[in-house]
């Protein structure tokens, strides 16, 4: 009894000494620039009793009652001395200190350490310190939100919006018009109809920082019209860690509910197959017919909460004086989701009347299972402060099972359909980058930087099957499978495709630096030379059969009720039943080259205390080949030369105005040139390519005003002008045929304009109340206008906007973050305005166009204890409906209330996403 009273009491002693301390607290700024002087110290003069000052300039030093003398200090700054400084019980007095810098003993100080570049104040200063027109979004950003790849990140920064969920549109134009660099080498793509990196293959959780130049300069790639995308994965470590999260999420309208799944393989849950799904190698196509498996109908399963499963290895070694580091991330994801797409196609419309006449009208029940595993496994060794190598890797293996039942009336033949189509795709791709930078000289007044690098893309298509199964409009009769005498893409069809790239890629630079105004590095005059080149080898290889009947096939078969299943079985395959015919033709396989060789030469001048500017001149050769089955049907030799200019005026250290001019140019991608034919069953959409097609030349123009209130926070306003000379755009054929076939074409000239605002705005300097002083807002907005000018032909359009191009862009967020108690709250909106997605004539097809919707994301994040964080939330809250309308009046915009915006190529609603999971930290 007595040593609990005992305890008792000196817990409440304790307790009662702590409660009489008081503190001193308040901020510390720099005197030029009305910042605060991150990494001062504040301190009891001559005593260790000391605080830090944080990344708003703030400290607070708790001290028992007292009178205190006190000093502020930090490298380069004047010390400040205060006397007489009073300390009462219970009670914060305010010392506030405005440092000044030590202008005579003021020389460049060289830290080594490792430096933090996923931070929201890392990025606002690199912005700040770019040479050119940048926007950018950094880890501290993205780990508030629920965004799962780098897809959902990308649209949080400024005029930027996403295609299908994983292709980047930036400042409206479609995703082909943007290079993306991972790591500053350039991505692969495993996509066979688009030339754009797939942003869904990369887990947010390993990404570093996304920057997204928008001007150009010679050290950056000459194939840009919206920007140069550059995401960085993690590569610093400051401490040995382990990170496993672990998260399920569920789909409002799929999880729990009946979902369909095709027959799968024993390592579909790994992201590829195993061959079930594979062409046999040997015999005849007739010897293969009865060896394939009869799978065309799904199986019905029940669906299961997605999982979300990742794990960060981060480590650092000390050999000697040298620095070796990792970081290591596995992330593993398995997903699915149901959903029904209305789609119609249009063929006439009255305006007068607003009959209109509909070619067909569908209901698909589309089902999509995804498996992802992603490796990241980076290497950084800093040999001493002059030579620093990095080793980095990247792998994703990605599988997608699809399956689409559709149903709905053929108008034009009367017909009523009943069919489906599985579908299931592989992705392997690899990306590997060796780089060095040297500081040379004894003054380091020089630096050269290499990098050598490799990208494997390998894209697996097995057994995509497809049928027409139908009945007379109207009737109760029973469906029949269409069988057909000549083999093609539609009916009881098989389609095979496998695509296989290497790339081998090598850069270097050499930069040589002069002193300025100072020997301050942002101020000394910069000359750089460099180089690029690239080998990108692709085959592809189509074929596609179908089960067709001729002269000695059973008459009962062809007037047959069977199921597909049923009629396809090994008894009706063979003389006297059904045969397996090949379609494929020369133009369907190809073997195609890219050489790009690149050299650039760019300066430097930071001619004074407020005027920077910076430019050069890049001159890229690049050959392009395509070779198929007809002979050698594309070949485009062009050397380019490409200046750029950019000047930064600084008004004062929080302000500047930026303007920057460029050429650049945007090339055809093999699948735009080969000339074949692929039937698309999801979308009922034939792609064709173009071999005729140009390298289109762009003409760039930027102005931008930047203001920093503080080292965490910007806002800007910026205006933009592009002109096109033989833009590339995405076109429907004037095909009478059941599917809606799309190709490319070269449009004369086109301009592009707009206005885009960003602001990243704290409150804690605006209240005392300490909820407010805890939030944070981000703001982007961006308005654009686009337009096509074509040549006088009574079958196009003649003016209208670019393909993929939205008119506005709008993306707000609220961040709640109090330390103390780990809590984290966000919520995040987006909209962006309609855009063309197909692209008609004033004859045969109306254009098709994507309609906004409104989308909200929340998040909440609790700490609990040391090691554990639970998170949860839910994006797309609202669930509005994608709408894809047809323009019948060819006006290029859709009006609610009109016959059009009834009318849907695709309408659909994926259904709301939430999630719950953990996160332990070792």
């Amino acid at each position: 009894m007595r040593r609990s009273a005992l305890l008792f009491f000196l817990l409440t002693l304790s307790h009662l000494l702590l409660a009489q301390q008081g503190s001193i607290g308040g901020k510390v700024t720099d005197k030029k620039t009305g910042e605060g002087v991150i990494g001062a110290t504040v301190l009891v003069t001559g005593t260790t009793q000391a605080a830090p000052v944080d990344v708003e300039g703030n400290y607070d030093l708790k001290l028992d009652p007292g009178t205190y003398s006190i000093t502020m200090t930090y490298i380069g700054y004047k010390p400040l001395n205060f006397n007489g400084i009073v300390v009462r019980a219970e009670a914060k007095t305010t010392l506030n200190g405005v440092m000044e810098e030590n202008a005579q003993n003021l020389k460049e100080v060289v830290v080594t350490g490792q430096k933090q570049t996923g931070t929201e104040v890392a990025l606002i200063q690199d912005l700040k310190r770019s040479e050119v027109v940048v926007s950018g979004i950094s880890n501290d950003q993205i780990v508030k939100s629920l965004d799962r790849d780098a897809a959902e990140v990308v649209k949080r920064i400024p005029g930027v919006t996403v295609q299908s969920n994983n292709f980047i549109v930036i400042r409206g134009l479609a995703e082909r018009y943007n290079t993306v660099l991972l790591n500053d080498a350039l991505t692969p793509s495993a996509e066979v109809d688009t030339r754009s990196f797939s942003f869904d293959i990369l887990p947010s959780s390993v990404i570093d920082r996304v920057l997204i130049f928008k001007s150009g300069s010679p050290e950056l790639p000459g194939e840009m019209g919206g920007g140069v995308v550059k995401v960085y994965t993690k590569n610093s470590v400051l401490d040995n860690s382990t990170t496993l999260s672990l998260s399920s999420w569920a789909r409002h309208g799929t999880t729990f509910n009946n979902f369909l799944s095709s027959n799968r393989s024993k390592t579909d849950w790994l992201g590829y197959d195993n061959g079930p799904r594979q062409l046999p190698t040997s015999g005849s196509v007739e010897e293969i017919g009865t060896r394939l498996p009869n799978s065309w109908e799904p199986r019905t399963v029940r669906s299961r909460p997605d999982m979300r499963l990742s794990l960060g290895l981060n480590r650092k070694f000390e050999i000697g004086s040298k620095y070796l580091s990792n970081v290591t991330s596995l992330s593993y994801s398995n997903t699915q989701e149901r959903y029904n797409i209305v789609r119609q196609r249009i063929d006439l419309y009255q305006e007068e009347t607003q009959a209109r006449s509909v070619r067909y009208d569908y209901n698909d029940d589309r089902s999509l299972a995804a498996t992802r595993l992603g490796i990241i496994h980076n290497w950084q060794l800093r040999l001493n402060n002059r030579n620093r190598l990095e080793f980095r890797n990247f792998f994703n293996q990605y599988g997608t099972d699809e399956v689409v039942y559709r149903t709905g009336v053929l108008n034009t033949q009367e017909q009523e359909r009943d069919e489906y189509a599985t579908h299931y795709q592989s992705r392997s791709i690899y990306s590997g980058q060796l780089q060095g930078t040297h500081e040379v000289g004894k003054q380091e007044h020089t630096t050269l930087s290499w990098a050598g690098g490799y990208n494997y893309v390998f894209r697996d298509e097995p057994d995509y099957r497809r049928y027409q199964n139908q009945r007379i409009a109207g009737t109760t009769d029973p469906f029949r499978v269409n069988i057909v005498a000549s083999p093609n893409q539609f009916d009881a069809s098989r389609f095979y495709s496998n695509l296989k790239e290497d790339t081998y890629m090598a850069s270097g630079q050499w930069e040589r630096r002069w002193a300025g105004r100072d020997t301050l590095s942002a101020n000394k005059y910069k000359l750089r030379i460099g180089f690029y080149t690239e080998q990108k080898d692709r085959t592809l290889a189509n074929r596609y059969f179908s089960y067709v009947s001729d002269a000695n096939t059973d008459p009962s078969l062809l007037n047959s009720t069977l199921t597909v299943g049923q009629l396809f079985s090994a008894a009706n395959i063979g003389p006297r039943g059904f045969k397996l015919a090949e379609a494929t033709l020369p133009q369907d396989r190809y073997e195609a080259a890219n050489t790009l060789v690149a050299g650039y030469v760019g300066a430097v001048a930071p001619i004074s205390d407020k005027f920077n500017v910076s430019g050069g001149v890049r001159v890229e050769y690049n050959r392009k080949t395509l070779l198929n089955g007809d002979g050698i049907n594309y070949k485009e030799i062009r050397t380019i030369p490409m200046p750029s200019f950019n000047a930064a005026y600084n008004f004062n250290e929080r302000s500047l105005l930026r303007l920057g001019g460029s050429v650049t140019v945007n090339r055809p991608e093999f699948r735009e040139v080969a000339n074949y034919v692929f039937y698309d069953f999801s979308a009922n959409t034939g792609v064709q390519g173009n071999d005729s097609l140009k390298t289109a030349t762009i003409y760039n123009g930027d102005l931008r005003y930047e203001f920093y209130p503080t080292r965490s926070e910007v806002i800007s306003v910026g205006v933009f002008y592009k002109h096109f000379r033989d833009a590339i755009e995405q076109t429907i054929l004037p095909l009478g045929s059941e599917s809606i076939n799309v190709s490319y074409a070269n449009a004369p000239t086109a301009y592009d304009y707009g206005v885009e605002v960003e602001v990243r705005k704290s409150l804690a300097q605006a209240s005392q109340n300490a909820f407010l002083q805890r939030l944070n807002f981000v703001m982007n907005a961006s308005y654009i206008k686009s337009e096509v000018n074509l040549r006088d032909d009574e079958r196009q359009i003649l003016k209208r906007p670019l393909q993929g191009q939205s008119p506005y862009v709008f993306n707000v967020g609220t961040f709640y973050q109090d330390d103390e108690r780990h809590w984290q709250v966000s919520a995040q909106y987006n909209v962006v305005g309609p855009r063309i997605l197909l692209v008609g004539d004033r004859s045969n097809n109306f254009s098709v166009i994507e309609r906004p919707r409104n989308i909200i994301d929340l998040s909440v994040t609790k700490g609990l204890g040391q090691h554990l964080e639970i998170k949860a939330g839910i994006q797309d809250l609202l669930n509005q409906p994608v709408r894809q309308s047809w323009d019948l009046n060819r006006d290029n915009k859709i009006t609610d209330g009109t016959p059009e915006a009834d009318t849907h190529f695709g309408r659909y609603r994926r259904g709301s996403y939430s999630t719950l999971g953990l996160t332990y930290r070792f």
